[in-house]
């Protein structure tokens, strides 16, 4: 049946992995990092994967992260240039097309219809939950109580829908708990560890922004309702205000850009916005270069970037409501979502010693390679890997004693039980 896997002579038959995802940013962003890590990771394990993502116009191109396919689709309005794959007929063509042998979908509500589309085509089907249902429906000003309900109903159909969820934390894990569902294994991302790391720290790049008796803050991430830049900005006031002489730098695009460079204007803050940073090498240095980096997204899953930071040998401050808590350890500090709370984080990590604070968070970054997280979502998508001594495994992380041989025959199409 497609979707089951061989063994050959020379190790496990390499299988299509087709990737769908929406509300990928243009340029850069966490979900765009994760996709192109997980793909550039099945293929050196030897399968074939294929993305499919909107974008303005038709292409096909063979990458480091395998075939990348990219489909018209609509810009959603007020969301600074994301798109989605609105045409179901165009999909589900592509997808007969490509005949997958698994099917890996990142986004629980426009592609959801994804999911019956595997069932009938009996092929093993995941969605990775990028975010909390009911976190983003709180940035977005919807009542807690309103927000909880409306994600356990999205989260019941969606676990019914797929052989498995993926969940990248605990912290994501939990909205899938609440409901009951048992289809749910735990996968974290991770971070190229090489192309982060303490030695970027640059000396000249941080007298760019701040002088030797300033304090560089910096924050990379979307500018949008959801990722609540605003904190940021008002950690930076309540530090001017208590005397302390800070900078931030800003580097991130999205709709609230202009608003929050005129607040900035408006109260004389030293902030700088460097706009979508295109230069990776650029990033990484400003990131090694910062005293302490703020990761303000209360819906935060995982926080790709203040991992990234952390690489670098940065510690970050980070929204208590995240899963960041979770990522960070002790190696950051936790704060409530305001300014003076984000502040009082930022002088708590600046008093321990300069060493001690950057080797801690060095440290706990090395505890999430990206090799890691590609055995475990290739596990969860039951598919055997190499394992160090040989031999082969696919054993489902965790999920209620959910193993790997479940996800095969029938049992795939069981969803939450």
């Amino acid at each position: 049946m497609s979707g089951s896997w061989t063994e050959t002579g020379g190790g496990v038959r390499p299988l299509r992995i087709v990737r769908l995802a929406n509300f990928v940013a243009p340029a850069s962003g966490g979900l765009r990092t994760a996709l192109r890590e997980l793909g550039k990771g099945y293929k050196a394990a030897g399968h074939e994967p294929v993305l499919v993502v909107p974008g303005e116009r038709v292409s096909d191109v063979e990458t480091e992260q395998g075939r990348v396919i990219t489909l018209p689709g609509p810009l959603l309005p007020g969301t600074g240039g994301y798109r989605v794959l609105a045409d179901r007929r165009r999909v589900a063509r592509l997808l007969e097309a490509l005949a997958p042998d698994r099917l890996e979908v990142s986004d629980r509500t426009t592609l959801r219809w994804t999911g019956k589309w595997a069932r009938r085509a009996r092929v093993p089907a995941v969605m990775v939950s990028h975010e909390t249902a009911d976190g983003v429906l709180r940035t977005w000003g919807v009542p807690e109580g309103a927000a909880r309900r409306a994600a356990d109903a999205l989260n019941v159909r969606t676990a019914h829908t797929y052989a498995r969820v993926v969940c990248t934390t605990e912290f994501a894990e939990r909205e899938f708990v609440r409901i009951g569902a048992r289809n749910v294994v735990r996968a974290p991302l991770g971070v190229d560890l090489s192309e982060r790391h303490p030695a970027l720290r640059d000396a000249r790049l941080r007298g760019v922004y701040a002088r030797v008796d300033e304090t560089l803050l910096v924050t990379c991430t979307r500018l949008s309702v959801e990722k609540r830049p605003g904190t940021a900005l008002d950690a930076l006031e309540a530090l001017v205000r208590r005397g302390r002489r800070a900078v931030l730098v800003v580097a991130g695009d999205g709709p609230l850009r202009s608003r929050l460079e005129q607040r900035a204007r408006e109260r004389g803050l030293p902030a700088v916005f460097l706009g979508h940073v295109t230069d990776r090498g650029l990033l990484g240095a400003l990131q090694a270069s910062a005293d302490v980096c703020l990761a303000p997204g209360p819906a935060e899953t995982f926080g790709l970037a203040a991992l990234e930071a952390m690489a670098c040998g940065t510690p970050v401050v980070v929204s208590a409501s995240s899963a960041l808590p979770e990522v960070i350890g002790v190696a950051g500090a936790v704060a409530a979502d305001h300014g003076a709370a984000f502040a009082d984080a930022v002088e708590m990590l600046l008093d321990r010693p300069v060493d001690e604070r950057r080797g801690a968070a060095r440290a706990r970054a090395e505890c999430f390679g990206w090799g890691a997280a590609v055995e475990a979502f290739l596990a969860a998508h039951d598919v055997p890997v190499a394992v160090r001594g040989g031999g082969l495994r696919a054993d489902g992380l965790r999920g209620d004693g959910l193993r790997g041989d479940r996800l095969r025959g029938d049992s795939l199409h069981g969803g939450a039980r």
